[in-house]
C-alpha cells in the first residue's frame, strides 16, 4: 500500500516531534536529577543528605517508609523515581524505532532504563552531593518498563486504527 504525500510529511514531522520531545525530556531529567532538590536522601538513622551510597535492595525504600517524617514523602520519592522514567519508556522506542525502523523489545527498553538511571547513579555519586541508590535503579526501571507498556499499547491500537 503506497502512502501519500501528506502520511509521508506527517511521519517525518512526527518523527521530529518525538526527537524533539525525548531531548527536552532529558534536559529536564538531568536537571532534575544533577541540579535541583535533594528529595529523599538518606532517611533513616544514618541520614539524612551527604555523599553516600546504598547498594542494598530495598534498604532505602524501607528506610523512607519508615523514617519519611509525614506519609507523603513516601510517595513523593518512590512514586517519583518511578515517574521520572515513564516517559523514557514511552519516548525512547519511538525514537529508535523512527529513525533506524528497529523495534526494540519491552525487555531492551527495561536494560535501556537500567544503564540510564546507572549512569545517573554513578554520576550523582562522584559529582553530587547526592545518595547512589540501587532502589532508584530498580525504581527508575519499572517506570521505563510502565512506559514501555504504555507505548506499546498505543503502538498496537495505532496499528489496529491503521489497518482498519
Amino acid at each position: 500500500m503506497r502512502k501519500s504525500k501528506l502520511e509521508i510529511e506527517m511521519s517525518s514531522s512526527m518523527k521530529y516531534t518525538g526527537l524533539l520531545l525525548f531531548i527536552l525530556y532529558l534536559g529536564v531529567l538531568f536537571y532534575i536529577v544533577f541540579f535541583a532538590w535533594n528529595h529523599g536522601s538518606s532517611f533513616g538513622p544514618m541520614g539524612p543528605g551527604g555523599r553516600n551510597y546504598n547498594l542494598e535492595p530495598g534498604l532505602s525504600i524501607e528506610r523512607i517508609l519508615l523514617y519519611s517524617p509525614d506519609s507523603t514523602d513516601p510517595i513523593r520519592i518512590l512514586g517519583g523515581n518511578i515517574l521520572m522514567f515513564v516517559p523514557f519508556g514511552m519516548l525512547f522506542p519511538f525514537v529508535v524505532s523512527a529513525f533506524s525502523k528497529k523495534q526494540l523489545s519491552i525487555w531492551q527498553i527495561i536494560v535501556a532504563s537500567a544503564l540510564l538511571s546507572l549512569f545517573i547513579e554513578v554520576n550523582q555519586f562522584l559529582f553530587t552531593l547526592r545518595v547512589a541508590n540501587v532502589d532508584d535503579v530498580i525504581l527508575n526501571s519499572l517506570g521505563g518498563m510502565i512506559g514501555a507498556v504504555v507505548y506499546f499499547i498505543f503502538k498496537s491500537r495505532l496499528t489496529k486504527d491503521h489497518q482498519a
